[in-house]
């Protein structure tokens, strides 16, 4: 018997992690197994293609929220193509479908719910032997009788039962991403989360996981996410993984998603040792608001979290990635804005907004009606109103979201963002006034490039805060896109002012030429931009500035400033 183990990816980087761990725990034992990996862009037909040149006898989907109708209208069009094949379904995304999703889809022949290991590996013995999988727990599956439901079962307390698939060469390690577990549930139950329905956590043991850990560093991937729902729930455990990877390491990065209120005095101080651009942390805030946090039954110290979140950005060696999420209980639009300023008081590099998403088999999805949310019933599940939030704010959230990340999280107009914060009184209000222009011009429903995106901030400068433009916002505005982008004399923005006298003319050009005569021989490219400022707060009076662009082949621009 052949089983192809499928799933397909919203991007070509990322790399299966759940099809590995199951063929690595299903072994021998269930005959031939073979990953095919797809993305949800190719065609339809080039998937249904590959899947039937190796001659399957079953295909096996891991399914989540964004490949789920992808998955579904493949399995259809394997029916009308093979009706011999058959198909079975999997992943926290189909977990709690019932048979209707059998009448729905007649190709489908069985569901797998939960963790996958034991249920798929006990069916496809069962089908291997031509036997009914009767006793298989967590499954459910098409027969003569209709559709049949196994035992409840718990998943597997001892997780090194499971093979590593990395030592057998199962992990696709050429993407530049793996994906890589050290443990299994979370310790909290937030009430939007899967993980919350597994309060039990169970690890691999510490000698496993250095294994792993040391076979990828030793093959230099370049990107290692860990997927902990709270990779430091024993702080103990955590430090001991934090030194094997600084004492062993090469070319490495990690990501861990943490809970910054469970750091302690010893794993700070070791952190402090982490090299820069090493580690990148990301935490769930989610809100601010004590009531929404007890709402979702997130029981964190914010005093705590926000101390041990200044003390990281205070050493400044690791990357913080802060979320918050939109369109909990308890939260109305404003509160949700004063959240948003005070995780940004904090600093993070990062600042992730997103809508909630009520997740079939969540406990929120289950309270949604006593609690008055409205959700998209299709995935992603994306949360439409609440008691508190209008549909209408929701979206003025889903507008802020975008611009933080075109500007906050593009780490390219911190100058301008702290100008208007200070005009407006926060980050919040100035982003609100953003987003209100962003939509005025119906900009949110085009891609926008890096100079369309300075100009259309120059327009919202002299539109929104006209007749007298603040000088010093379009100051902060005109050096941030300097710092970011070669600018020529001719192509720059209408927000730069070029008016230099005769003698500062002059001036730029002997400094230029003196740094042509020092670069001489080096294989450096040099440009120059002058323009000159007003408001600068290090520089309030009139001062002409000139940036030097430095290019070279293989190395990226490096952009030197000098006040006259």
């Amino acid at each position: 018997m052949r089983t192809i183990l499928a799933t397909l990816h919203s991007k070509y980087i990322h790399a299966s992690l759940a099809l590995p761990c199951l063929a690595a725990y299903c072994g021998n034992s269930c005959g031939d197994i073979l990953i095919e990996e797809f993305t949800v862009h190719e065609p339809r037909e080039q998937v249904l293609a590959a899947l039937l040149a190796a001659e399957p006898d079953v295909v096996a989907f891991s399914v989540y929220l964004w490949n789920r109708r992808e998955t579904l209208d493949l399995i259809d069009a394997l029916r009308a193509a093979a009706p011999h094949i058959r198909t079975v379904i999997g992943g926290p995304e189909v977990s709690f479908d019932g048979p209707q999703l059998f009448a729905r889809h007649p190709g489908l022949s069985a569901l797998v719910r939960g963790e996958g290991e034991i249920p798929l590996r006990g069916l496809l013995e069962a089908w291997r032997d031509g036997k009914p999988p009767g006793e298989v727990p967590r499954l459910s599956w098409r027969s003569a009788a209709g559709v049949e439901e196994g035992p409840h079962a718990p998943p597997l307390a001892d997780l090194d039962v499971i093979p590593s698939p990395f030592a057998a060469g199962q992990v696709d390690l050429s993407r530049g991403l793996v994906y890589y577990e050290t443990s299994r549930g979370c310790p909290y139950t937030c009430a939007f989360c899967m993980s919350s329905l597994d309060s039990n956590v169970r690890s691999f043991s510490l000698e496993r996981i250095r294994a792993d850990l040391g076979l990828l560093m030793a093959r230099g991937v370049p990107q290692i996410k860990l997927v902990d729902r709270t990779f430091n729930y024993d702080a103990a455990r955590a430090r001991e993984i934090f030194r094997f990877i600084l004492a062993h390491n090469r070319a490495s990065r990690f990501h861990f998603e943490i809970g910054a209120h469970l750091l302690d005095g010893e794993t700070l101080a070791l952190l402090r040792r982490v090299p820069p651009n090493l580690f990148q942390f990301e935490i769930g805030v989610q809100s601010t608001l004590p009531a929404t946090l007890s709402a979702i039954g997130r029981s964190v110290s914010l005093k705590k979290l926000e101390e041990n979140v200044r003390a990281l950005r205070e050493t400044d060696n690791i990357h913080l990635h802060l979320d918050l999420i939109a369109g909990l209980p308890g939260e109305n639009y404003r509160a949700f804005l004063s959240s948003l300023d005070r995780v940004a008081a904090l600093r993070p590099h990062h600042l992730q907004v997103e809508a909630v998403k009520l997740l079939p088999g969540s406990p929120l999805r289950e309270q949604a009606q006593a609690l008055g949310i409205r959700h998209d019933p299709n995935p992603p599940y994306r949360v439409l109103a609440t008691a508190e939030l209008s549909f209408a704010e929701l979206e003025k959230l889903r507008g802020i979201s975008r611009l933080l990340d075109l500007t906050y999280n593009a780490d390219r107009l911190a100058g301008f963002l702290h100008g208007l914060s200070e005009i407006c009184g926060s980050l919040g209000a100035g982003l609100e006034r953003l987003e209100r222009f962003w939509r005025s011009q119906d900009l949110h429903r085009l891609p926008v490039a890096q100079r369309s995106l300075f100009e259309h901030l120059g327009h919202f400068i002299a539109n929104e805060f006209a007749p007298s433009p603040p000088r010093r916002l379009t100051d902060l505005l005109a050096r941030d896109y300097a710092r970011c982008e070669r600018v020529t004399t001719a192509g720059a923005p209408a927000f730069f002012d070029q008016n230099l006298s005769c003698a500062e003319q002059q001036q730029v050009r002997r400094l230029v030429r003196a740094a042509h005569e020092s670069l001489r021989g080096q294989g450096v490219k040099l440009q120059f931009f002058a323009a000159v400022f007003h408001a600068l707060p290090e520089f309030p009076q009139r001062t002409p500035m000139l940036f030097l662009y430095h290019t070279r082949s293989g190395a990226g621009l490096k952009i030197e400033e000098i006040p006259l």
